[in-house]
């Protein structure tokens, strides 16, 4: 399609067979052809191309009114010429850019030719491949997983390993805060002063009963046991993933490699997620079974929440009408203590083991986030550092 005619030749064929007004219409160009016109003569019968040419010059350059028409206009010579212009002009214009492209082409092939393994005819030179892909592997793990660097992966989000596993630390963090906390202000003391009800023994009054601190802090940590586990299912699947890709990555010329090496990296990702399971088992347990810190942070924050002893027992114990019944502790926020008023024989012992349990569950936390993020960067040390080079 050429609605502007720029690109437009027009042939104007058997011309001998009405010669009267071509010239006008050739010269005028009404319908504005914009490479122009030229006039032939076809061949007729039996003639052969030489004497159809011959015919055809004479016709222009003898008859009356053809004889007018500029003999750059006329023949198939002309014609011939024309489309040999035309084709250099388009040749010309096209062919720079159809030579980069190929030399483009030629540039990637070569390139990808180049990626491709040289052929290996003994052994000692298949290990040398085997051994340099190994030590590829483990600099880009050491750069990712140890070193926080990402050079090799800048634009890649996913690979910034150390980033990546920190927010998942603080994510694990957060969760066992919220899920450990207390969500409720309007039962306040009400667990703790059934715990003490069954705790009572024969003994001396006023004594707080370990049982009761212990069957609190047992219930709190079960209630967020399964907290760990889920981190370490999280952080070592993203950690099989990233090795998966850096193995892809190394020996992607070596098919013969994929299979094996991948099947012996997650292998060995399945026994470092058991072990880190193990340990998050272990350090829940441990929690379970006793209460213990040489933490000072314990001492203080218990007599920080103690100083709120005597406004809470106050505020309880009021007896004219009060226009609320809540009392504000600092980490614990607004408490409504309604429930509470008029008294009860274990409020001294509930009070106590609550800011006992409050104090110390902050350093629970705490000591389960460090654990198992020293834990784990030691044991993503080994594998990168030692066990991924000896399982594969």
């Amino acid at each position: 399609m050429d609605k502007t005619g720029e690109r437009t030749l027009a042939v104007v064929s058997k011309a001998d067979k009405s010669p009267e007004g071509l010239l006008e219409k050739v010269t005028a160009d009404d319908v504005n052809i914009g490479l122009g016109y030229v006039c032939t003569r076809n061949r007729i019968g039996d003639e052969s191309y030489e004497e159809a040419r011959d015919e055809e010059t004479r016709l222009f350059e003898s008859h009356h009114l053809l004889s007018r028409i500029s003999k750059s206009m006329v023949g198939i010579p002309v014609l011939a010429q024309k489309l040999v212009q035309i084709q250099a002009t388009i040749i010309v214009k096209c062919l720079p850019e159809i030579v980069r492209k190929i030399n483009d082409k030629l540039s990637s092939n070569m390139d990808d030719l180049n990626k491709l393994p040289q052929i290996m005819t003994s052994i000692s030179e298949a290990m040398t491949t085997f051994m340099n892909i190994l030590g590829l592997v483990k600099e880009s793990l050491r750069k990712l997983l140890l070193r926080g660097e990402f050079d090799e992966y800048p634009d890649e989000m996913e690979m910034h390993c150390t980033a990546r596993i920190t927010e998942m630390i603080n994510k694990y963090f957060s969760d066992l805060q919220s899920n450990g906390s207390d969500h409720s202000t309007n039962n306040f003391l009400v667990d703790e002063i059934k715990v003490l009800e069954e705790a009572k023994s024969i003994g001396l009054p006023n004594f707080l009963p370990k049982t009761a601190f212990h069957t609190l802090l047992r219930r709190k940590v079960k209630d967020t046991s399964m907290i760990p586990f889920d981190f370490v299912e999280n952080v070592w699947n993203y950690i099989e993933k990233i090795v998966i890709s850096v193995l892809m990555k190394h020996s992607d010329n070596y098919p013969q490699l994929l299979s094996s090496t991948k099947r012996a990296a997650r292998n060995l990702i399945a026994k470092k997620k058991q072990q880190s399971l193990d340990w998050a088992n272990d350090m829940v347990e441990m929690e379970k079974l006793t209460d213990y810190t040489c933490n000072p942070e314990y001492t203080t924050s218990w007599n920080n929440l103690m100083s709120y002893k005597n406004e809470f027992m106050d505020t309880v114990n009021d007896r004219p009408r009060r226009d609320t019944w809540k009392i504000n502790i600092e980490g614990l926020g607004l408490i409504d203590i309604a429930h509470l008023r008029g008294g009860n024989s274990l409020l001294h012992e509930a009070f106590d083991v609550k800011m006992r349990i409050t104090a110390y569950w902050n350093v629970v936390l705490r000591r389960m986030v460090d654990c198992m993020a020293l834990h784990l960067v030691y044991s993503v040390e080994k594998l990168v550092n030692g066990e991924m080079e000896n399982v594969i």
